[in-house]
Protein backbone atom coordinates (compact mmCIF):
# COMPACT_ATOMS: atom_id res chain seq x y z
CA UNK A 1 0.00 0.00 0.00
CA UNK A 2 1.50 3.47 -0.67
CA UNK A 3 0.19 4.82 2.26
CA UNK A 4 1.59 2.32 4.92
CA UNK A 5 4.19 4.73 5.97
CA UNK A 6 8.05 5.46 4.75
CA UNK A 7 8.76 1.35 3.83
CA UNK A 8 4.91 1.40 1.99
CA UNK A 9 6.20 4.96 0.16
CA UNK A 10 9.63 3.22 -0.50
CA UNK A 11 8.10 0.41 -2.60
CA UNK A 12 5.21 2.63 -4.13
CA UNK A 13 8.13 4.32 -5.53
CA UNK A 14 10.54 1.32 -6.20
CA UNK A 15 7.65 0.16 -8.43
CA UNK A 16 6.60 3.42 -10.03
CA UNK A 17 6.51 3.72 -13.80
CA UNK A 18 9.52 5.92 -13.61
CA UNK A 19 11.85 3.84 -11.88
CA UNK A 20 10.18 0.91 -14.34
CA UNK A 21 12.21 2.96 -17.70
CA UNK A 22 15.10 3.37 -16.06
CA UNK A 23 14.76 -0.58 -15.77
CA UNK A 24 14.27 -0.89 -19.21
CA UNK A 25 16.90 1.86 -20.43
CA UNK A 26 19.34 -0.10 -18.22
CA UNK A 27 18.45 -3.77 -19.88
CA UNK A 28 18.65 -1.84 -23.39
CA UNK A 29 22.01 0.03 -22.62
CA UNK A 30 23.74 -3.48 -21.34
CA UNK A 31 22.02 -5.46 -24.26
CA UNK A 32 23.17 -3.05 -26.93
CA UNK A 33 26.90 -2.49 -25.61
CA UNK A 34 27.26 -5.84 -24.74
CA UNK A 35 29.34 -4.23 -21.54
CA UNK A 36 29.66 -5.75 -18.38
CA UNK A 37 27.20 -4.64 -15.98
CA UNK A 38 29.52 -2.97 -13.61
CA UNK A 39 30.74 -1.24 -16.95
CA UNK A 40 26.92 -0.75 -18.24
CA UNK A 41 26.46 1.16 -15.16
CA UNK A 42 29.41 3.91 -15.13
CA UNK A 43 28.34 3.97 -18.90
CA UNK A 44 24.90 4.81 -18.20
CA UNK A 45 25.87 7.50 -15.12
CA UNK A 46 28.04 9.24 -17.90
CA UNK A 47 25.65 8.88 -20.44
CA UNK A 48 22.66 10.74 -18.43
CA UNK A 49 24.96 13.62 -16.75
CA UNK A 50 26.31 14.15 -20.72
CA UNK A 51 23.19 14.46 -22.07
CA UNK A 52 20.86 15.66 -19.63
CA UNK A 53 22.73 17.47 -17.03
CA UNK A 54 25.55 19.22 -18.48
CA UNK A 55 23.30 20.96 -20.45
CA UNK A 56 21.45 22.05 -17.88
CA UNK A 57 24.17 23.30 -15.61
CA UNK A 58 25.54 25.11 -18.78
CA UNK A 59 21.90 26.88 -18.57
CA UNK A 60 21.75 27.15 -15.02
CA UNK A 61 25.44 28.83 -15.47
CA UNK A 62 24.27 31.34 -18.28
CA UNK A 63 21.15 32.46 -15.74
CA UNK A 64 23.67 33.28 -12.96
CA UNK A 65 25.80 35.00 -14.88
CA UNK A 66 22.75 37.16 -16.14
CA UNK A 67 21.80 38.01 -12.58
CA UNK A 68 25.09 39.35 -11.53
CA UNK A 69 25.40 41.04 -14.09
CA UNK A 70 22.30 42.69 -13.44
CA UNK A 71 23.55 43.69 -9.77
CA UNK A 72 25.24 46.92 -10.39
CA UNK A 73 21.94 48.05 -12.51
CA UNK A 74 19.96 46.89 -9.61
CA UNK A 75 21.91 48.41 -7.21
CA UNK A 76 21.87 52.14 -9.33
CA UNK A 77 18.31 51.72 -9.68
CA UNK A 78 17.66 51.35 -6.01
CA UNK A 79 19.15 54.08 -4.91
CA UNK A 80 17.74 56.25 -7.11
CA UNK A 81 14.15 54.73 -6.08
CA UNK A 82 15.53 55.42 -2.46
CA UNK A 83 15.74 59.34 -3.26
CA UNK A 84 12.44 59.18 -5.05
CA UNK A 85 10.63 57.78 -2.26
CA UNK A 86 11.92 59.93 0.29
CA UNK A 87 11.41 63.14 -2.03
CA UNK A 88 7.46 61.61 -2.43
CA UNK A 89 6.75 60.81 1.29
CA UNK A 90 8.49 64.38 2.37
CA UNK A 91 5.50 65.74 0.05
CA UNK A 92 2.78 63.57 1.38
CA UNK A 93 3.87 63.06 4.64
CA UNK A 94 4.75 59.25 4.80
CA UNK A 95 5.86 57.40 7.63
CA UNK A 96 9.09 55.40 7.58
CA UNK A 97 7.20 52.49 7.36
CA UNK A 98 4.92 53.81 4.60
CA UNK A 99 7.93 55.03 2.88
CA UNK A 100 10.09 51.69 3.49
CA UNK A 101 6.50 49.65 1.89
CA UNK A 102 6.82 51.87 -1.19
CA UNK A 103 10.17 51.60 -1.90
CA UNK A 104 10.53 47.75 -1.52
CA UNK A 105 7.17 47.23 -3.69
CA UNK A 106 8.57 49.29 -6.74
CA UNK A 107 12.11 47.70 -6.24
CA UNK A 108 10.20 43.72 -6.60
CA UNK A 109 8.44 45.64 -9.71
CA UNK A 110 11.33 46.60 -10.90
CA UNK A 111 13.60 43.87 -10.46
CA UNK A 112 11.11 41.69 -12.01
CA UNK A 113 10.85 44.18 -15.30
CA UNK A 114 14.74 43.41 -15.32
CA UNK A 115 14.69 39.53 -14.99
CA UNK A 116 12.14 39.22 -17.87
CA UNK A 117 14.20 42.00 -19.93
CA UNK A 118 17.07 39.87 -19.62
CA UNK A 119 14.78 36.31 -19.30
CA UNK A 120 16.83 35.08 -16.27
CA UNK A 121 14.52 34.67 -13.80
CA UNK A 122 16.41 33.15 -10.67
CA UNK A 123 13.40 30.25 -9.97
CA UNK A 124 14.58 29.09 -13.84
CA UNK A 125 18.12 28.19 -12.56
CA UNK A 126 16.26 25.25 -9.78
CA UNK A 127 15.47 23.59 -13.27
CA UNK A 128 18.86 21.09 -12.97
CA UNK A 129 17.94 20.21 -9.48
CA UNK A 130 14.24 19.64 -10.62
CA UNK A 131 15.27 17.04 -13.29
CA UNK A 132 18.62 15.89 -11.80
CA UNK A 133 16.89 14.59 -8.25
CA UNK A 134 14.22 12.32 -9.16
CA UNK A 135 16.48 10.97 -12.27
CA UNK A 136 19.32 10.24 -9.57
CA UNK A 137 16.20 8.49 -7.46
CA UNK A 138 14.50 6.55 -10.28
CA UNK A 139 17.84 5.23 -11.54
CA UNK A 140 19.09 4.09 -7.88
CA UNK A 141 15.72 2.36 -7.42
CA UNK A 142 16.10 0.59 -10.44
CA UNK A 143 19.52 -0.86 -9.70
CA UNK A 144 18.51 -1.68 -6.57
CA UNK A 145 15.09 -3.78 -7.93
CA UNK A 146 17.98 -5.07 -10.44
CA UNK A 147 20.24 -6.28 -8.01
CA UNK A 148 17.32 -7.31 -5.31
CA UNK A 149 15.70 -9.68 -7.77
CA UNK A 150 12.30 -6.87 -8.29
CA UNK A 151 12.55 -6.83 -11.57
CA UNK A 152 13.97 -10.21 -12.59
CA UNK A 153 15.78 -13.23 -11.20
CA UNK A 154 17.67 -13.36 -14.44
CA UNK A 155 18.88 -9.84 -14.27
CA UNK A 156 19.53 -10.23 -10.44
CA UNK A 157 21.75 -12.85 -11.29
CA UNK A 158 24.08 -11.35 -14.29
CA UNK A 159 23.77 -9.01 -11.51
CA UNK A 160 25.76 -10.97 -9.20
CA UNK A 161 28.56 -12.11 -11.47
CA UNK A 162 28.76 -8.48 -13.48
CA UNK A 163 31.56 -6.95 -10.83
CA UNK A 164 34.86 -6.42 -11.30
CA UNK A 165 38.01 -5.68 -8.83
CA UNK A 166 36.75 -6.08 -5.64
CA UNK A 167 32.84 -5.84 -6.13
CA UNK A 168 32.28 -8.95 -8.06
CA UNK A 169 28.72 -9.18 -7.10
CA UNK A 170 26.94 -6.04 -7.57
CA UNK A 171 24.09 -7.34 -5.79
CA UNK A 172 25.95 -7.30 -2.26
CA UNK A 173 26.70 -3.90 -0.55
CA UNK A 174 30.82 -2.72 -0.52
CA UNK A 175 32.41 -4.51 2.27
CA UNK A 176 35.67 -2.82 1.76
CA UNK A 177 33.94 0.74 1.85
CA UNK A 178 36.46 1.56 -1.03
CA UNK A 179 32.97 2.92 -2.93
CA UNK A 180 31.63 4.86 -0.36
CA UNK A 181 34.52 6.26 0.93
CA UNK A 182 35.29 7.68 -2.79
CA UNK A 183 32.14 8.77 -3.13
CA UNK A 184 32.14 10.82 0.29
CA UNK A 185 35.71 11.89 -1.10
CA UNK A 186 34.55 13.18 -4.23
CA UNK A 187 30.99 14.56 -2.79
CA UNK A 188 33.32 16.87 -0.29
CA UNK A 189 35.60 18.15 -3.30
CA UNK A 190 32.77 19.04 -5.17
CA UNK A 191 31.04 20.91 -2.17
CA UNK A 192 34.65 22.21 -1.55
CA UNK A 193 35.43 23.29 -5.42
CA UNK A 194 31.75 25.27 -5.03
CA UNK A 195 32.35 26.84 -1.99
CA UNK A 196 35.69 28.35 -3.08
CA UNK A 197 33.99 30.03 -5.76
CA UNK A 198 32.04 32.52 -3.41
CA UNK A 199 34.06 35.84 -2.39
CA UNK A 200 31.32 36.88 -0.41
CA UNK A 201 30.25 34.10 1.47
CA UNK A 202 26.31 35.03 3.28
CA UNK A 203 25.43 33.25 6.05
CA UNK A 204 22.62 31.26 4.04
CA UNK A 205 25.42 30.01 2.02
CA UNK A 206 27.78 29.49 4.68
CA UNK A 207 24.65 27.28 6.01
CA UNK A 208 23.70 25.36 2.72
CA UNK A 209 27.72 25.04 1.89
CA UNK A 210 27.90 22.86 6.14
CA UNK A 211 24.50 21.12 5.24
CA UNK A 212 25.80 19.54 1.78
CA UNK A 213 29.39 18.70 3.95
CA UNK A 214 27.35 16.48 6.24
CA UNK A 215 25.08 15.29 3.75
CA UNK A 216 28.58 13.97 2.26
CA UNK A 217 29.79 12.80 4.94
CA UNK A 218 26.58 10.90 5.94
CA UNK A 219 25.77 9.12 2.03
CA UNK A 220 29.59 7.22 3.06
CA UNK A 221 27.72 5.07 5.69
CA UNK A 222 24.40 4.64 3.45
CA UNK A 223 26.31 3.80 0.38
CA UNK A 224 28.06 1.30 2.48
CA UNK A 225 24.46 -0.10 3.36
CA UNK A 226 23.40 -0.56 -0.56
CA UNK A 227 24.20 -2.93 -3.11
CA UNK A 228 27.47 -2.49 -4.97
CA UNK A 229 25.70 -1.16 -8.35
CA UNK A 230 23.75 1.46 -6.50
CA UNK A 231 27.31 2.78 -4.72
CA UNK A 232 28.56 2.47 -7.97
CA UNK A 233 26.60 4.38 -9.77
CA UNK A 234 26.49 6.98 -7.12
CA UNK A 235 29.81 6.89 -7.42
CA UNK A 236 29.97 7.16 -11.53
CA UNK A 237 27.76 10.41 -11.14
CA UNK A 238 29.48 12.64 -8.74
CA UNK A 239 32.56 11.68 -10.65
CA UNK A 240 30.81 13.29 -13.39
CA UNK A 241 29.55 16.02 -11.60
CA UNK A 242 32.67 17.19 -10.85
CA UNK A 243 34.22 16.80 -14.08
CA UNK A 244 31.58 18.79 -15.45
CA UNK A 245 31.63 21.43 -12.35
CA UNK A 246 35.20 21.75 -12.90
CA UNK A 247 34.75 21.61 -17.00
CA UNK A 248 31.84 24.90 -16.38
CA UNK A 249 34.90 27.23 -14.68
CA UNK A 250 36.73 26.77 -18.15
CA UNK A 251 36.67 30.13 -20.30
CA UNK A 252 36.64 28.55 -23.42
CA UNK A 253 33.88 26.26 -22.50
CA UNK A 254 31.99 28.88 -21.04
CA UNK A 255 32.26 31.19 -24.27
CA UNK A 256 31.33 27.96 -26.46
CA UNK A 257 28.21 27.69 -24.30
CA UNK A 258 27.57 31.23 -24.72
CA UNK A 259 27.61 32.35 -20.56
CA UNK A 260 28.48 36.04 -19.89
CA UNK A 261 31.44 36.75 -18.94
CA UNK A 262 31.16 38.65 -15.04
CA UNK A 263 33.19 40.10 -12.57
CA UNK A 264 33.78 37.21 -10.49
CA UNK A 265 35.00 35.62 -13.47
CA UNK A 266 38.96 34.17 -13.44
CA UNK A 267 41.34 33.68 -16.62
CA UNK A 268 42.85 30.93 -14.50
CA UNK A 269 40.48 29.37 -12.70
CA UNK A 270 41.80 25.93 -11.96
CA UNK A 271 45.06 27.54 -10.14
CA UNK A 272 42.50 29.29 -8.09
CA UNK A 273 40.76 26.24 -7.23
CA UNK A 274 43.92 24.04 -6.02
CA UNK A 275 44.85 27.67 -4.29
CA UNK A 276 41.74 27.61 -2.49
CA UNK A 277 41.53 23.70 -1.62
CA UNK A 278 45.51 23.91 -0.35
CA UNK A 279 45.49 27.34 1.95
Amino acid sequence: AAGGGPGGWYEWLGQSAPVHWAEDGLVALQAATGLPWWAAVVCGAALLRTAVTLPLAAHQSRLLAKLENLQPEIKKLAERLRYEVSVRGKQLGWSEKVARFHFKKNLRRIITELYIRDNCHPFKATLLVWVQIPMWVCVSLALRNCSVGAMDSGVQEQFSAGGALWFTDLTAPDSTWILPVSLGLVNLLIVEIFASQKMEVSRVQKLATNFFRVVSVVMIPVAATVPSSMALYWLSSSFMGLSHNLLLRSPTFRRLCCIPRTKSDSDTPYRDIVSALTT
